[in-house]
């Protein structure tokens, strides 16, 4: 792990503050357990471990399975994922790798079909918050634990 390079809660309190808020908000717009696997596994695309870290474990702590969790790097060849969840997984890979090429249709598609126009829109947003999450994490460094992200949500 290399040594964190700027810590953007200290050097810009109310922008981390609103974006910290916005999360929040929008994180509670979805099902825990499915916003979970999603921030989950747009953290492991971006290589993200500290988001990994705290997004596995919040998945655990609303009831998700250590198999489930451990799965999501192959979800698609996995068994036991429902077709939203498979929808929205899928969505969530097409937006996180949109640099990447086709996918974007197909991945579409299968959202569309499991998810309302809201929930679409609530899902891309959560979606887009853990990629800029995730940059933050990964361009600043550090590490955060979970209880501490817990302790602060508790209070937004």
């Amino acid at each position: 792990m290399t040594a964190p390079r700027l810590n953007p809660a200290v050097a810009a309190p109310a922008l981390m503050k609103l974006w910290f808020d916005a999360a929040i908000a929008i994180s509670k717009s979805l099902d825990p357990k499915l916003v979970e696997l999603v921030k989950t596994r747009a953290s492991q695309v971006n290589g993200c471990a500290v988001c990994t870290n705290m997004h596995s474990t919040f998945a655990r702590d609303h009831g998700e399975t250590e198999q489930r969790v451990y799965l999501l790097p192959v979800w698609r060849e996995a068994p036991c994922y429902s077709d939203r969840e498979r929808a929205a997984l899928g969505w969530t890979e097409a937006l996180t790798r949109l640099s990447e090429g086709p996918g974007l249709e197909s991945a579409y598609e299968a959202l569309k079909s499991e998810f309302n126009e809201e929930e679409q829109v609530a899902l891309t947003l959560t979606i887009n918050v853990i990629n800029g999450w995730n940059r933050v994490a990964v361009g600043f460094g550090g590490w955060t634990e979970p209880a501490s992200v817990k302790s602060k949500a508790v209070v937004a």
